[in-house]
């Protein structure tokens, strides 16, 4: 088939690396000079790392170079998604500097039309534009004047440069990793520096007590089991029912830690409620040297608040403070949106609420020919998009046996009511799946019939999830896909892999 990925991040490049190897045919289309999505040049701001750490932040055939820190830089990342594209073949297939402006389905096709004017034919289409694709920054009363006086307003991701900030007086709006990440460069060259926090979030140390890497806690079967998933199987049984204030404390202890560890009681920085509640706001890591500068006084941290209005001037908060400033940094989140896509299609991807209605996070329920990818943003993204390019290359086989329309409709309402519950519904439009990110792993390969060894998956309990144990499971597909094209050329039909 000729395939249309819209989108060269994480998810798209894998989603073509898995289609070509099926032989499809494959083009790519990023409005950007380089691959990469989140990551690209024009995208990164100063103090941009990966939340994860390399070895888990990696696809399951591609390992990130040993010589990279266990916390890449924004640009060590592009640099590993580039080699990806060269290694894999995919560039060969890119179209990059190419805006996507719509993508109509016509007579069993899909049109694409670019910002050139021009307009492609193709047998299926993947979204793959990302759920970090356009920032929200709040429409602040009074900005013209404060720009007109000089001041600026920019999205965290517009901010490339930390000397745009030298000498100048930032506010920083949001608490979230990408605020602080951008935070502490800003901090080192800046006349003063305040983040506003509308909600303090918890942050997890990268090293717990300055020994022990996080990733041995929460980056395990176990860490995510010690969440309440929408059914409990095996061992979560029991986590959650005899040993549920066993595993509450395992939790609510190692909010304990950073609270001492971060000397969050003599700023005024801890959060409400407690860390087993981390999960209803955002899983946050701690950005190295961010604790340190609230310390040093560097960083003034405004929690509770927001800006209400700017002036010629500065800002005034909510909580009726007076903030000289120049410059305001939005690190405030990101619209999910499919602009392209008629409005005829995106009612029918949406329910009443503004949310996703995607099976596995990649298939719309009535809308044939569409599919999703990177909408299951994940602690380990690499390796959820590279199971969903999998599940997709199925389905384009015709080889997937899944319910029907209604059961799969039910599934996902389901799914958003659970989330809807687990988050306080800062799921993201139903784009997130933290901290279920091996669950929906699990659920994708199910439905494959395909799934690693019980014991790598026991040894993962206790140790980090590799990516690279996974690594078997798509050359297993291929041989199964390529079977499933030789028995429709004997008998004329596709077999299915079976439902589960």
């Amino acid at each position: 088939m000729r395939v249309a990925i819209i989108g060269a991040g994480v998810a798209g490049l894998t989603t073509a690396k898995v289609l070509l190897q099926a032989g499809h045919e494959v083009e790519v289309f990023d409005r950007t000079p380089d691959v990469g999505g989140v990551w690209s040049s024009t995208r990164r701001y100063p103090g941009l790392t990966t939340q994860s750490p390399k070895a888990q932040y990696s696809f399951s055939d591609f390992p990130m170079p040993k010589d990279l820190p266990e916390w890449p830089t924004g640009a060590q990342v592009q640099a590993y998604l580039q080699a990806y594209t060269w290694h894999f073949g995919v560039d060969a297939c890119l179209r990059l500097e190419t805006t996507v402006t719509s993508v109509v389905p016509v007579d069993g096709e899909w049109e694409l039309t670019t910002h050139t004017g021009t307009t492609y034919r193709y047998d299926r289409v993947v979204v793959a534009n990302g759920v970090f694709c356009e920032p929200s920054v709040p429409a602040f009363p009074g900005r013209a004047d404060f720009e007109a006086a000089g001041g600026r307003v920019l999205a965290g991701t517009e901010f490339h440069d930390a000397e745009e900030a030298r000498g100048r007086r930032v506010l920083v709006v949001g608490y979230g990793k990408s605020a602080c990440d951008v935070t502490v460069p800003i901090s080192e060259v800046a006349a003063s520096t305040d983040v506003i926090a509308r909600q303090l979030l918890w942050k997890v140390p990268r090293k717990i007590a300055g020994v022990v890497n996080f990733k041995m806690l929460l980056l395990t079967r176990m860490g995510e089991a010690l969440f309440r998933y929408r059914w409990l199987r095996g061992f979560e049984k029991f986590l959650h029912g005899p040993a549920n204030r066993v595993r509450r404390s395992m939790l609510n202890s190692l909010g304990s830690v950073s609270v001492r560890q971060f000397g969050l009681a003599q700023h005024g920085l801890v959060p409400s409620g407690r860390m087993e509640d981390i999960v209803k706001g955002a899983i946050g890591l701690a950005t190295e040297g961010f604790f340190e500068g609230v310390e040093s006084g560097a960083i003034r941290v405004r929690r509770d608040t927001t800006i209400e209005r700017l002036t010629s001037s500065g800002a005034v908060l909510s909580d009726g403070t007076m903030l000289p400033a120049d410059l305001v940094v939005c690190a405030t989140g990101f619209t999910q949106g499919v602009p392209f896509l008629p409005e005829a299609v995106r009612e029918r991807l949406f329910d009443e609420r503004g949310n996703f209605v995607l099976y596995r996070q990649i298939q719309p329920i009535d809308v044939p020919g569409l599919y999703f990818n990177g909408y299951n943003s994940s602690f380990f993204s690499p390796l959820n998009a590279e199971m969903a390019a999998l599940w997709i290359a199925a389905d384009l086989e015709g080889a997937l046996s899944l319910p029907d329309a209604a059961a799969r409709r039910a599934d996902v309402t389901a799914q958003l009511a659970f989330m809807d519950e687990a988050t306080n519904t800062h799921h993201c439009r139903g784009t997130k799946i933290i901290p279920f990110s091996l669950h929906n792993a699990d659920e994708v390969l199910e439905d494959l019939d395909l799934q690693i060894g019980r014991a790598t998956r026991a040894a993962h309990w206790l140790n980090p999830v590799a990516p690279s144990a996974y690594r078997k499971v798509t050359p297993l597909l291929l041989t199964r896909l390529e079977a499933v094209r030789n028995e429709v050329g004997e008998h004329g039909r596709a077999p299915r892999l079976p439902q589960r």
